[in-house]
């Protein structure tokens, strides 16, 4: 059983990142200081869940109104993200963890049940984290209709939250 660290809890500091994308650009959290970014783990480029949920991050008028950064990472390699983000007009960088250190660090590699069987890997998981680099809020068992709009919804309850004070 692989040891995954516990999950960064709402309110706390979203541990920072520094992985590269499929051009080999590396991406930081503090890239992206003051505005929301939405990163999401999942387990396998081009495959039918984890592609709905890419299209469905990359259809989302709502995070686009919202000016949220989406952030993908899985294990897969700069190749891999390139034909994935290619063959379906991705318009967000896909991070490469392909020794799962980050994924690992935030919970999002472990166990999981797969076609009723336990295996380890990536967890389909997404992270909303704010301007402030702190947790918003965290899917750790992300169904992935509706998806994206529940993550939109999520950032509209922060910042009427943020703006009462």
């Amino acid at each position: 059983m692989i040891e995954t660290a516990p999950h960064p809890a709402p309110g706390e500091p979203f541990p920072d990142f520094a992985l590269p994308d499929a051009e080999g650009r590396t991406h930081r959290l503090s890239d992206y200081a003051g505005r929301y970014v939405v990163l999401y783990a999942y387990p396998k480029d081009d495959t039918p869940g984890c592609t709905k949920e890419a299209c469905d991050f990359r259809d989302s008028a709502l995070l686009k109104a919202h000016g949220a950064v989406i952030l993908g990472v899985s294990q897969d390699d700069a190749d891999s993200h390139r034909a994935f983000a290619e063959k379906y007009s991705l318009p967000f960088p896909l991070l490469s963890d392909e020794g799962a250190e980050f994924l690992k660090g935030i919970g999002a590699y472990g166990s999981k049940n797969l076609y009723g069987k336990v295996v380890e890997g990536v967890k389909r998981q997404t992270f909303l984290i704010g301007p402030d680099g702190r947790l918003v809020k965290a899917w750790l068992a992300v169904s992935v209709d509706g998806h994206a709009d529940a993550v939109a919804a999520a950032i509209d309850a922060d910042r009427k939250k943020r703006a009462d004070g």
